[in-house]
């Protein structure tokens, strides 16, 4: 059994961000393992709703007791929402990543990317090669 959850409605980047599609939104977040590998989460920096972003650009970044990373849009398109309750409270990352942890909705502007991105058995099989 794999050690990190992936759910298999949602896909993955490299850079251990997930987008899943409800409706015409994409839901955006990080991915377990990267909830792991940061350990403690105690800040995430708000991004800017209504800023258009193409695929690969730093929507924010989520500091942790152990360290801080960039969080990168697995696809292009206008930040619609920021979950702002992770402003209080951004355990709720570590608790729940794909869950109550979700970062923002996106209205995607080219939904070929999205088949781009792996799907829940190559992103686990990645995780584990990376350990």
């Amino acid at each position: 059994m794999a050690k990190w959850k992936t759910p298999a409605d949602c896909r993955y980047t490299k850079t251990d961000e997930w987008a899943r599609m409800e409706g015409a939104e994409a839901v955006i977040g990080i991915t377990d393992y990267a909830q792991d590998a940061l350990s403690d989460i105690v800040y995430i920096e708000p991004p800017t709703v209504g800023a258009r972003l193409k695929a690969g650009e730093r929507f924010s970044t989520v500091e942790s007791t152990k360290a801080a990373a960039d969080l990168n849009m697995p696809l292009s398109g206008e930040i619609i929402a920021f979950n702002s309750a992770l402003s209080d409270a951004p355990e709720k990352i570590n608790a729940d990543p794909f869950g109550e942890g979700w970062i923002i909705r996106v209205k995607p502007s080219d939904l070929t990317e999205l088949e781009a991105l792996m799907d829940a058995e190559a992103y686990a099989k990645y995780c584990e090669e990376r350990g």
